[in-house]
């Protein structure tokens, strides 16, 4: 690392050491653009962040890039510090924001979640705490979640709009449309209150028919596999992921909400508030991330991909299936 990268990795973590509570990221921006050439040189960023995406940048366009970025957060470093709210009404365009100042992120960075730390409520977080323990009574609790969907308007109605959404056939081939469905089921999952939403994802389960309505409950042929040929590579899904603003977005979060740690009770890096591991996995449903039950006798998660062609890559890319696979913040 260059004396000049050390500094500039200094000043942005100074930046967001020094910042108390976030400002939201399109706040961040009307504020950049009324200075003109706050606002010249956030476009010039945002080009480069679009070049960044599609390709590495030569070593000159690197360089002038970064000096673009650094004059940038110079002039206004809010930016770099704010943040975005899952699930709100201009999701992406503030994520585009957030990203674009960060041109292509390195791995600490993927580890800095993007969205606001919103509270959970109370109510939620006692079901959830109380899920944890698998039931001895023999009741289907994951019918029960489903029954009590139904029973509130809005997540019935959402609920089977995604159904519909990931098992319709698109254009007469035996698949589904996978950009509908997961649109679909982005929307359950974030207009839907999350007693509702996260209680059939994450109901307890004894016996396996409970086990295969919640493996289900995402609708796993549309979403989750491919119904024929070979899982893709993890790191390959991992790639894809990162080119688009929202899908990036939630595997940061996933990643900074759901690091491990032995010192915790809990298994959490981040052991703030009950079910924010489990609010950030559920964020990643409904992207080319999305994770899913590997069967209906456990409550083992996996993503859809393996780590066959990594070449010198594969520890990067067994560390990515074991945030899933082997991750006490997540199984605990």
């Amino acid at each position: 690392m260059t004396f000049s990268a050390i500094l500039r990795k200094l000043f942005r973590t100074s930046i967001c050491a020094s910042t108390a509570g976030s400002v939201d990221c399109l706040e961040a921006h009307r504020a950049c653009g009324a200075d003109p050439r706050c606002e010249a040189l956030f476009h010039g960023v945002e080009l480069c962040a679009a070049d960044a995406a599609v390709a590495p940048l030569g070593e000159q366009s690197a360089s002038e890039c970064l000096e673009s970025q650094d004059a940038l957060l110079a002039r206004h470093p809010v930016l770099l510090a704010c943040r975005c709210q899952r699930g709100s009404r201009h999701e992406e365009h503030c994520l585009h924001v957030y990203w674009s100042v960060r041109l292509q992120p390195g791995e600490d960075e993927m580890e800095v979640s993007p969205y606001e730390m919103m509270p959970m409520d109370t109510h939620m977080a006692s079901l959830i705490a109380a899920s944890s323990s698998v039931p001895q009574d023999g009741l289907n609790h994951c019918l029960k979640a489903a029954q009590d969907c139904g029973l509130y308007e809005k997540c019935g109605a959402l609920r089977s709009e995604y159904v519909l959404a990931c098992t319709k056939r698109a254009g007469g081939a035996d698949r589904c449309n996978r950009q509908k469905c997961h649109r679909a089921l982005r929307r359950f999952l974030e207009r839907v209150p999350e007693e509702f939403s996260l209680g059939v994802l994450f109901c307890p389960c004894s016996e396996p028919l409970c086990g295969e309505r919640r493996r289900k409950t995402i609708v796993p042929s549309c979403s989750y596999q491919e119904k024929d040929g070979p899982q893709p590579n993890c790191l390959h899904l991992q790639s894809f992921c990162r080119r688009d603003d929202l899908c990036r977005s939630r595997l940061a979060d996933f990643l900074h909400n759901c690091q491990s740690s032995l010192m915790s009770s809990s298994g959490c890096l981040r052991d703030s508030a009950a079910g924010f591991c489990l609010r950030a996995y559920a964020g990643l449903i409904g992207t080319i991330m999305t994770p899913n039950y590997i069967s209906n006798s456990s409550a083992d998660v996996s993503l859809w991909c393996n780590c066959e062609g990594s070449g010198n890559q594969w520890h990067d890319c067994l560390q990515l299936q074991r945030m899933f696979t082997h991750n006490p913040c997540l199984s605990e």
